[in-house]
């Protein structure tokens, strides 16, 4: 296995089908838990030396920190619009539960200072399309600086609709350059579809790239299903295709030791002209999806 693609079931832990956790070694900051839940499951957890988010994938949610109780509305999945979410402090312990079964996502961030507990409404949720022609996507920018108060944590959704490219041209944060760009890790966490009025089926496969530099070399080319997670520990990120007739959502988990709680990043110059080049191009029709919450 690719230490940087983790397919789906290969990066687990008790009660979480996706565990990504900071080890302290080569990788130190972002880390991720997803968990699938019947009606009335709940799991409980201690945020350690990390700030968390609970953000619902599909189903409603209750989350239960230092005797405080916040409920979230969720969403019937992804692709359905965007959801609020709750913000748990490291050196606390939450407990979540489902009212109606479904999974959730677990961002997480190390810091060593702790924030108040707290629901976040859906209307702080920006979205915002972003490309031109086949670059064209959707992004949800749900716990960025302008959303969402933290020490270290930044969260971000995107919707590609197939036959798109996102993440093109590539670009990188691993370098701290004040005001150009941010030294962080990112994970990427996918889940595809079929489109409106495909058969029946599997949700199909998209593509990941990832590549170095020459005094940092790093090459993941992965076939991605939903589930898997890539993970970006410095380097060239892009592109992420999707192929014609299936969607692809991404959940990006970014973090990092910089000074400020942002990301900046750097486009691949030998790319970099495909940006102005497509600037003329309409976006793509098929953007915004439509939200059905």
């Amino acid at each position: 296995m690719n230490t940087w693609h983790r397919p789906a079931g290969t990066a687990t832990a008790s009660g979480f089908t996706v565990a990504v956790t900071p080890d302290g070694d080569v990788w130190e900051h972002a880390g991720l838990h997803v968990a699938d839940l019947g009606a009335g499951e709940s799991r409980t957890v201690r945020t350690g030396d990390s700030e968390w988010l609970v953000l619902p994938l599909s189903g409603r949610w209750r989350v239960e920190c230092r005797s405080e109780l916040v409920l979230l509305s969720g969403r019937d999945d992804p692709f359905a619009g965007p959801t609020d979410y709750a913000y748990v402090p490291c050196g606390s312990t939450m407990t979540i539960t489902t009212t109606t079964g479904g999974r959730v996502a677990l961002p997480h961030a190390t810091t060593e200072e702790p924030l108040p507990f707290r629901r976040v409404g859906v209307e702080w949720v920006t979205t915002r399309l972003i490309g031109t022609g086949h670059t064209s996507r959707q992004q949800r920018r749900v716990g960025t600086p302008e959303v969402l108060q933290a020490r270290s944590l930044i969260v971000l959704e995107e919707l590609t609709p197939g036959g798109n490219w996102s993440a093109w041209p590539p670009h990188r944060h691993d370098r701290q350059r004040d005001d150009q760009e941010s030294a962080v890790e990112e994970i990427c966490y996918v889940e595809l579809r079929r489109q409106h009025g495909a058969p029946e089926g599997d949700g199909g496969f998209a593509f990941h790239h990832v590549h170095g530099t020459p005094d940092r070399p790093i090459n993941v080319a992965a076939t991605v299903r939903t589930g898997d997670v890539v993970l970006v520990p410095y380097g060239w990120h892009g592109p992420a295709m999707t192929p014609p007739g299936y969607d692809m959502y991404s959940l990006h988990v970014i973090a990092g030791a910089g000074p400020r709680h942002q990301v900046l990043m750097t486009e691949q110059p030998e790319h970099a002209w495909v940006t102005s080049a497509l600037a003329s191009q309409p976006g793509d029709p098929r953007l915004p999806f439509p939200e059905t919450r």
